[in-house]
């Protein structure tokens, strides 16, 4: 048997990684969407719960095969609300394709969405909110809404976006309406931090943000580059005080087509039903 060289040894195992890699962040990190599920408060796996579906950043402009599982998965998990955090497209010309894909979700369930920031650069917002109204979808900028599921009930509020928008909390909490559950939807989880200071003795369960992609490239838990907005969360959780937030690395990808280190996630959060 012909023996393999020392250098040879060295730089097939360099190509190996870094084929692997490749493999990984341009394909397997952007076509196969990783799972989450929580928990709150006092809710339990063995419980009834009412389920809370994320969808953050698709970034959609052609319909792709991970895009019609997820349409199946959400349907399958047949949550009582979904709620796009913002980037569901970042052009005007993908609302037809963004029709035909919220068509494929079940029209039953209620869906709620935000603007993110390439929604409010490069899409129409009167176009975008019809789109949305054919698929029982509201979209929230600067609002509350109230919705009752059985005897539970939630409001969820929906903030324009920080960056290209104008985002603005004490408006939205002028239309809130106390509930069992309050959920704020902002895109740029640094608005976390305004929110803060302004909420005063408003309670907020969650307040959930997406737009740093989770940084796209993120080596060993750190991400090199964060979008203006992102301020000083990655993604995950922050529960280090109040309100504690949760961001989503979403789906999609922006600029360089890549994920590494930063698999994309869709979130179901659950929450005790009230008897």
């Amino acid at each position: 048997m012909k023996k393999i060289s020392r250098r040879k040894f060295i730089w097939g195992g360099i190509g190996l990684i870094t084929s692997v890699t490749a493999i990984d962040a341009f394909w397997y990190e952007k076509a196969f969407i990783e799972l989450n599920e929580y928990y709150m408060g006092n809710a339990s796996p063995e419980g009834s719960n009412l389920k809370i579906l994320q969808i953050s950043d698709l970034h959609l402009r052609r319909i792709q095969p991970k895009h019609i599982e997820l349409a199946a998965l959400a349907n399958h998990i047949k949550p009582e609300l979904i709620l796009f955090t913002g980037d569901v497209i970042d052009r005007n010309k993908s609302l037809k394709n963004l029709d035909k894909y919220l068509a494929i979700f079940d029209p039953s369930i209620q869906k709620t969405a935000i603007l993110g920031n390439w929604e409010c650069w490069k899409v129409h917002p009167l176009e975008l909110l019809e789109v949305y109204k054919k698929h029982n979808c509201e979209l929230i900028v600067n609002h509350s809404f109230l919705y009752s599921f059985g005897k539970t009930t939630i409001s969820v509020s929906g903030m324009d976006d920080l960056v290209a928008g104008q985002a603005d909390f004490n408006m939205a909490m002028e239309f809130y309406q106390k509930s069992d559950y309050h959920i704020v939807m902002t895109h740029c989880p640094q608005h976390r931090d305004i929110i803060k200071a302004q909420m005063k003795d408003i309670p907020i369960d969650l307040v959930l943000s997406g737009h740093t992609h989770g940084g796209q490239l993120n080596l060993f838990g750190f991400a090199p580059f964060t979008p203006p907005g992102s301020g000083r969360y990655v993604s995950g959780w922050y529960r280090e005080e109040l309100p504690h937030l949760y961001v989503s690395r979403g789906i999609g990808t922006s600029g360089v087509p890549i994920r590494l280190g930063s698999r994309a996630e869709v979130t179901v959060f659950n929450f005790e039903r009230r008897e």
